[in-house]
C-alpha cells in the first residue's frame, strides 16, 4: 500500500509538476546537478525579508529528483527561510531513516519519500533539490544578477 502511495505521489509530481517553470523575478538561484545519473536542477527562489513567497525549478532528471524538488517547493514555499531549513534537515534525515513519526508527519506530501531511504541507488536523485535548497539558504549566495 505505501508502495502505491509512493509511486502515486512521485508520478504526479513527476507529470504534473506545479513549480517547473522559470521565475523571472528570483531573488536568488543555484544550480544543483548529480553527476554521476544526470540529474540537474535551477532552484530559483524569490524571497521577502526572511519568507519564502516563491520558488520555482528548471532542469531535467529522473522522477524521483524532479517530484522531489517539487514536493519540496510545495511544502517550503510561504516559510521562513529557518523553517525551509529546518524541513530540509528532516527530510535528509528521513532519507537516512532517522526521524520520528511527528517528524514525518511534519514533512506532508514529502514523506512518501521515506520508501527511497531503502533504494541506495536512488538517494541521491531524491536529496539534489533538498541539498540545493540547503546551499541557497545557508550560504548567504549572492542575489541573481548581483
Amino acid at each position: 500500500m505505501e508502495s502505491n502511495f509512493y509511486r502515486e505521489i512521485v508520478n504526479d509530481h513527476n507529470l504534473h509538476p506545479t513549480h517547473k517553470h522559470e521565475l523571472a523575478d528570483a531573488d536568488i538561484e543555484l544550480r544543483g546537478v548529480n553527476p554521476s545519473c544526470g540529474d540537474d536542477i535551477t532552484l530559483r527562489l524569490k524571497v521577502d525579508g526572511d519568507k519564502i513567497v516563491d520558488g520555482a525549478y528548471t532542469g531535467d532528471g529522473c522522477a524521483i529528483s524532479q517530484a522531489s524538488a517539487d514536493i519540496m517547493l510545495d511544502l517550503v514555499i510561504g516559510r521562513g527561510k529557518d523553517e525551509a531549513l529546518r524541513l530540509a534537515d528532516i527530510f535528509l534525515r528521513m532519507i537516512k531513516d532517522k526521524i520520528t513519526d511527528e517528524e514525518l508527519e511534519e514533512l506532508e506530501e514529502a514523506g512518501a519519500l521515506i520508501d527511497v531511504s531503502h533504494m541506495p541507488a536512488r538517494v541521491k536523485c531524491a536529496v539534489l533539490g533538498w541539498h540545493t535548497l540547503e546551499n541557497i539558504l545557508g550560504n548567504g549566495l549572492p542575489e541573481v544578477g548581483g
